[in-house]
């Protein structure tokens, strides 16, 4: 259980689902660099936000913006859209939350927005469940089913919060608190989906690597004295 001062974005979760020196780099070394892939993806939130905070669609209720908090995870953010769907009268009245100045109940259905074409992204996912457990904690009902949409190619990713992938969340959410209390950034570990990242150029994990560390360094010199040292 975590307390307000100690509460985690929840957009961290995809992060560190990718690396967890970029969640440090941007985190708590506020390091930032936006690229076309970056600036295509705050466009997409903004016009998300900008497109209304409530609508209703016939058994359907889009609320854009809903803030998301759960003390268990030690997580805060907004969602992109959640979606609230009416109940049928043979569902599980229990399974569905009351809405303000509207009949019957509704059960909560998360949709992430992110840039792109279609794919099955880890770290997109476990955001995603990331937040349904937010709305459990929240509003006290099960949310079993959830989406990413994609901008390049305007689909849909349904994911299912089975428990692996709840299990999987919960895993990623306590490496995140572990990383943020040790206030330490990883050692670059360079990889293929590094030549996708924003903040190559500012990581530079090629140029990391472990043998060029400061600790290296400093031992090649002691081991290898220079010729001035060797004449004193």
């Amino acid at each position: 259980m975590s307390d307000e001062d100690n509460l985690i974005p929840v957009s961290a979760i995809a992060h560190m689902a990718f690396c967890p020196r970029r969640v440090a780099l941007i985190y708590i070394e506020h390091v930032w660099e936006e690229n076309i892939a970056t600036l295509e993806g705050a466009h997409l939130h903004e016009r998300v936000d900008r497109e209304g905070r409530v609508e209703s669609r016939g058994d359907v209720r889009l609320v854009r913006g809903l803030r998301l908090r759960s003390m268990r995870l030690g997580l805060t953010g907004k969602a992109d859209m959640i979606e609230f769907h009416r109940l049928a009268h043979h569902d599980d009245p229990q399974t569905g939350v009351e809405l303000p100045h509207i009949s019957g109940r509704w059960r909560p259905f998360p949709v992430e927005y992110k840039r792109g074409k279609l794919r099955n992204e880890e770290g997109y996912i476990a955001q995603l469940c990331a937040q349904a457990l937010c709305l459990e904690e929240m509003l006290g009902v099960p949310v079993p089913n959830g989406a990413i949409f994609f901008g390049k190619t305007r689909r849909r990713l349904d994911v299912k919060f089975d428990d692996a992938l709840r299990q999987k969340t919960d895993r990623l959410t306590t490496q995140l608190h572990q990383l943020f209390r040790s206030s330490q950034t990883p050692q670059a570990h360079f990889q293929k989906k590094c030549n996708f990242c924003s903040l190559k150029n500012l990581c530079l994990p090629k140029a990391m690597k472990s043998r060029h560390n400061a600790h290296w360094y400093i031992s090649t010199i002691f081991e290898h004295p220079t010729e001035e040292d060797s004449l004193s």
